[in-house]
């Protein structure tokens, strides 16, 4: 017979933070419950590591409750009682328990928000939903503080975050170093020293997980690799990967975190967004953490105010921008862009050494660091006028650290300029130049980057001045693209012309390049 259940609590598998109030005390009439449902698995086709790893954290998360005392009622994917949705299970659970109150943390994801709050609005019981605990911002928060202005820029979003939590500031109150942020000093392309540090993060064994949802007949793609996992599953894990970035990686990360290098594709990039976004990790320590290394001498402060703007400012400022423009944010396409994804972006079979690479990679990991994102795929589909919204879900299954209310606002907004400029002052976008400059990627490939049109011209370079050319109504009023445009209206009408013929014949054949 069942223990009196008073309350039932969900724990999403994007929650899994030990330090939430949830858990500082145990109460035999709470039972909490996780759950591994098609309706995640299915929703967009995902990387096999990013199942594996969100399940095989999720598994170690329900351990640690009931090492720790509580009741926990964990659904696994092939468990015969699961009926595969969230609402579905959240109904039998309730009734098998007879739980008087459901409780769950918000979600982070609209679509996911949504669902439970139509669900409970059906249910017998009564409902509650309690804040997550791990965000320094509330939902609406940056919509109210940019109220009334014309653009809602992330450096004044970013200063103010500083100022609020008191961030890399000095006695009086001011920016250390004497300015609020050090980009500039932020863009070397690495000469190969000092060395990549070695791979900090564990090795899991996941072959029987993986056998599971392979018999349970999930869809995916890219590499498995279940006998060598490379993400932490815990928060002891994390803070191991935490403290091993800011000893052997921080003090270089900022000089080179742009920096493209094929012998070494993460260079000093942290790979703690699948820790921080399943909330593993809370981003308010590791930014003390980045913060106290510097103050020690031990990281030097451009590096460290690079990364702390990604966590303190970058990550909450769209999160803000994903709260306040859901639902519909997800179906903008301001520049109409139609094409479908070339069929390599699923094999990596291109002859593009730089997408070659980045793609490539990705499917072997489930990551790739932000230029890479940015301004190799992003810079690509963005010019040849991939449709938005299928490279959102692409972007959205590949990577480990995907989820939407992070994934879509980077993808639609800043790489894709969907949104018509809403995040973005310009499109980020760069012919070879650019590329050739920040590392190593256009060594050898079968397309030269000096030339802009021919068989064997970089197709970057076609692409970028008919990129702007074809959306000169949109863009040749802006401020930023001024040079652009003063460049492409001296061009000759004959240069203009054969640009303008390669980015057509470039655009027919994108599976062939």
């Amino acid at each position: 017979m069942n223990r009196p259940t008073h309350t039932m609590r969900l724990v999403l598998g994007d929650q899994l933070n030990a330090g939430h109030s949830w858990f500082a005390q145990r109460d035999p009439q709470v039972v909490y419950v996780l759950m591994e449902v098609r309706q995640e698995t299915d929703y967009v086709l995902h990387h096999a590591q990013k199942i594996l790893a969100i399940f095989a954290a999720m598994r170690d998360f329900a351990r640690q409750l009931r090492a720790a005392g509580h009741r926990v009622r964990y659904v696994a994917l092939d468990d015969a009682s699961n009926r595969q949705s969230i609402p579905a299970n959240l109904a039998a659970l309730a009734a098998h328990y007879g739980a008087q109150k459901v409780q769950w943390q918000q979600p982070d994801e609209w679509r996911l928000d949504a669902q439970l709050l139509e669900w409970a609005a059906t249910q017998p019981q009564a409902w509650e939903v309690v804040d997550s605990e791990h965000f320094l911002t509330q939902r609406g928060e940056l919509a109210a503080l940019m109220r009334g202005r014309k653009q809602w820029l992330m450096e004044h979003f970013y200063r103010h975050m500083r100022r609020r939590w008191q961030v890399l500031l000095d006695a009086g109150g001011e920016p250390e170093g004497g300015q609020w942020n050090f980009d500039h000093d932020n863009r070397k392309r690495w000469p190969g020293t000092p060395p990549e540090p070695a791979d900090w993060r564990p090795q899991h064994d996941h072959s029987v997980l993986w056998d599971m949802v392979q018999r349970a007949g999930v869809a995916s793609f890219g590499d498995p690799q279940a006998a060598v996992l490379r993400w932490p599953l815990n928060c002891d894990e994390a803070l191991a990967c935490l403290d091993a970035f800011i000893a052997t990686a921080l003090p270089h990360f900022g000089e080179y975190e742009d920096a493209l290098a094929s012998s070494a594709p993460r260079l000093f990039h942290s790979l703690l967004s699948f820790a921080l976004n399943v909330k593993m990790l809370h981003p308010l320590e590791v930014v003390r953490r980045a913060e106290s290394a510097w103050r020690a001498g031990q990281a030097p402060l451009a590096a460290v105010e690079g990364f702390v703007r990604q966590i303190l400012g970058w990550r909450e400022y769209v999160r803000g921008i994903y709260w306040a423009h859901m639902p519909g944010y997800e179906a903008h396409n301001a520049l109409a862009h139609r094409a479908p994804l070339p069929q390599w972006f699923w094999s990596g079979d291109t002859r593009m050494r730089c997408l070659h690479l980045a793609i490539t990679q990705s499917l072997q990991t489930a990551h790739a660091h932000h230029i890479q994102r940015l301004m190799v795929i992003g810079n690509f589909a963005l010019l040849a006028g991939l449709e938005p919204q299928a490279l959102h879900r692409w972007y959205l299954g590949i990577y480990i650290d995907a989820f939407e209310w992070v994934e879509l606002p980077n993808t639609l907004g800043m790489s894709q300029r969907a949104d018509g400029g809403l995040i973005a002052t310009k499109p980020y976008v760069s012919s070879a130049a650019y590329l050739q400059r920040m590392g190593d990627y256009c060594k050898g490939c079968a397309y030269d980057p000096a030339r802009k049109t021919g068989e064997r011209a970089c197709p970057f370079n076609a692409l970028y001045w008919d990129f702007f050319e074809r959306h000169a109504p949109a863009l040749e009023g802006n401020p930023r693209l001024a040079l652009v445009y003063r460049q492409l209206q001296k061009m000759p009408d004959t240069q203009r012309e054969a640009l303008r013929t390669q980015a057509g014949q470039l655009r027919e054949r994108l599976d062939a390049l």
